[in-house]
């Protein structure tokens, strides 16, 4: 099992944190890793986008001029495409960019976003984190105690709205439970900070 130190937030190193293997301990899989972002990218986009085709702009509803006769390439409207104004051919038209994923593989891909940060050491893992009042000062101080200094995902066991609401405000920090922690957040921020407590929350509905 992989040991990872367990720090408060004063940034003092209290004890040792035993992480599952099954979890936390496995071989990253990079083409499930791709596959999962792609996923959740998907999933964001609108897909609204149109453009109107020959049968929907406006005009041309006769023929331009005679088919034989004038000396120039044969027309039928002046709303086909190769007209300036004319419909656009196999443009876009709206439609759902998402896809689905098989679920052993979606707990694989988070399980491997997991491992890489272990790997990396680009783990922290706190004994706990809570503030009586919100305040963004306290939160800045107790990144600062951890030595964080890049864009950093917290991940608590449960929503804490005094920990949201202090830290939203801090750029490149982004602050979720640990039931909403997902593959795209866990690659895109640097440093990893969960609590003790969603460690054990994870590793329940993962191992």
């Amino acid at each position: 099992m992989p040991k990872v130190a367990l720090y408060n937030v004063s940034g003092s190193q209290v004890g040792e944190v035993e992480l599952a293997d099954s979890v936390f301990g496995i071989q990253p899989n990079a083409h499930v890793l791709h596959s999962a972002v792609l996923l959740q990218q998907a999933a964001e986009r609108r897909g609204t986008h149109k453009t109107k085709g020959r049968s929907e702009v406006r005009g041309g509803g006769r023929k331009p001029w005679k088919q034989k006769g004038t000396g120039r390439a044969r027309q039928g409207s002046i709303r086909a495409p190769q007209w300036v104004g004319g419909g656009t051919v196999f443009g876009p038209t709206p439609r759902s960019y998402s896809f689905k994923l098989p679920r052993k593989v979606r707990r694989l891909a988070i399980k491997s976003a997991l491992s890489s940060k272990v790997i990396g050491n680009e783990i922290v893992v706190l004994d706990q984190l809570s503030l009586a009042t919100p305040k963004t000062k306290e939160f800045a101080a107790i990144l600062n105690n951890l030595k964080v200094a890049r864009k950093a995902l917290v991940v608590t066991a449960n929503y804490e709205d005094n920990v949201a609401l202090s830290g939203r405000n801090i750029p490149g920090v982004k602050i979720v439970a640990a039931e909403g922690i997902n593959v795209l957040d866990v690659l895109q921020y640097d440093q990893l900070i969960i609590t003790k407590e969603a460690v054990e929350k994870v590793q329940e509905v993962l191992a």
